[in-house]
């Protein structure tokens, strides 16, 4: 039986697929961490879209949920990035 669909779960769901785009995570269907900045950042992009859309919308835990993913996911992608700059 599926989860009961909630904004959180949809969050959450988001995050994994950012993750896996950082190739912090497996892909589930390769099996393999597969790295891909440019989707993670697509991926990221679109939560703090949504953060910016439901603002002033959401409980305070839905609200620190959202701001606590977007700062890891953000940071780890600097971070990433930084990594496949070629040194000068």
């Amino acid at each position: 039986m599926p989860p009961e669909p909630n904004f959180a779960f949809f969050i959450t769901t988001m995050a994994m697929q950012s993750a896996i785009a950082l190739g912090d995570t497996e892909n589930p269907g390769s099996g393999k961490k597969e790295e891909n900045l440019p989707q993670a950042k697509f991926m990221i992009d679109i939560l703090g879209m949504l953060q910016d859309k439901t603002k002033n919308n959401l409980s305070p835990e839905e609200s620190s949920m959202l701001e606590g993913i977007l700062y890891e996911l953000r940071m780890r992608y600097v971070q990433k990035s930084n990594e496949t700059l070629p040194l000068k």
